[in-house]
């Protein structure tokens, strides 16, 4: 008898990651720096950030901070639109269980600076 499958409590989150130099991270030479709109899975937000920033980390890039947006369903609900192109990149995210950058925006000369806590 086969055992039914518990509906998963994962979800997508949409962050937005900035990210310094390290060497070796792969950003243009003069880049000062990068923005990242990323697609994570996780149980919650802080799970899908703590994913996020090993991943980041494992690609050899430092990220500064990152700053949470909600879900698909969070971000409908504020308005955003959001493209057929986004909404399969969120349920690649969730298929795979994965974390996908969707965009990268390279920063040169300066960028907003980072608030400590």
């Amino acid at each position: 008898m086969a055992e039914k499958k518990k509906p998963s409590r994962q979800q997508v989150f949409t962050l937005v990651v900035q990210i310094g130099r390290k060497e070796g991270d792969g950003l243009p030479a003069k880049a000062t720096g990068a923005g990242l709109v990323v697609f994570a899975s996780g149980i919650d937000e802080a799970e899908a950030v703590r994913e996020t920033v090993a991943v980041l980390k494992q690609a050899d890039t430092a990220p500064l901070d990152v700053t949470g947006y909600g879900t698909l369903t969070e971000r409908e609900a504020e308005g955003h639109e959001i493209g057929d192109d986004e909404r399969a990149l969120m349920q690649r995210a969730l298929d795979e269980n994965a974390v996908i950058i969707a965009q990268m925006e390279p920063f040169y000369g300066t960028h907003p600076e980072v608030e400590a806590d």
